[in-house]
Order: C-alpha cells, then structure tokens, then sequence
C-alpha cells in the first residue's frame, strides 16, 4: 500500500488538496500500475516560519501579502 507523502505551505483549501491527490495517485497509477483504493495521501501543512532551504527562511523570501 504506498503512502505519498506532501508536505507544503500552509493555505490550499480541501478542494485543491483534493486535485492534489487524484493527480498524484493517477500519476502513480500510470508509472507503476495499482488500483486508487490502495493509496494513502497524507497532507502536512507547515507554516512559512517553520520552512528554510540554505539560509532563507520562507517567510521572508515568500511574506504573505
């Protein structure tokens, strides 16, 4: 049973989660065969002062507006 993983900012609403998940399962699906049932997808939201990549932290590269 695969379990895809996302990590993210914080903000898509269920609807965008739920496209979300159908384009990554249907994307597994057609690499690497398997049906939808068998899928898990877990969500984690993460707040942009919570986030760096090197020396950045994301809340002052990406300030909310």
């Amino acid at each position: 049973m695969p379990i895809i993983r996302v990590e993210m900012f914080k903000g898509r609403t269920p609807a965008q989660k739920k496209a979300i998940t159908k384009e990554l399962v249907d994307g597994f699906i057609r690499a690497a065969g398997g049906s939808p049932a068998a899928f898990t997808v877990v969500f984690t939201d993460v707040e942009k002062h919570d986030w760096a990549v090197g020396h950045d932290m994301m809340n002052d590269k990406y300030p909310d507006k």
